[in-house]
């Protein structure tokens, strides 16, 4: 079982910053896909982010391309997502997810539990209009 903790997050105005971090405290994210999935209130987890274990590969929705960056650094077993232009619709807890397995783009924005087995408790990110 691999633990998650997330921080980070709080309250921004459009088009603001932020950077959310994920630890790993009792096991090493470098086996891991790493990735970060949303939920807006009464909506449904969606795909954010994901990097494979080297950092070298990553996938974004499109709704985030161009404006959020994930990035980790298995040394510091954190990973990072850095939020910009931030917009009132990006209002959602954030959780930090990890896979065992590193797949498709279209898997991790459609595929069961987008593609994630292990889950953090999630931060809230506000960004008020």
């Amino acid at each position: 079982q691999v633990q998650l903790v997330e921080s980070g997050g709080g309250l921004v105005q459009t088009g603001g910053s932020l950077r959310l971090s994920c630890a790993a405290p009792n096991r090493a994210i470098s086996g891991y896909a790493m990735g970060w999935i949303r939920q807006a209130p009464e909506k449904e987890r969606e795909f954010v982010a994901v990097t494979n274990r080297n950092g070298g590969t990553t996938y974004y929705a499109d709704s985030v391309k161009g404006r959020f960056t994930i990035s980790r650094d298995n040394a510091k077993n954190t990973v990072y997502l850095q939020m910009t232009n931030l917009k009132p619709e990006d209002t959602a807890v954030y959780y930090c997810a990890a896979g065992e397995a590193f797949f498709s783009e279209t898997y991790y924005n459609h595929g069961e539990n987008h593609g994630m087995d292990y889950w953090g408790k999630g931060t809230l990110v506000t960004v008020s209009s």
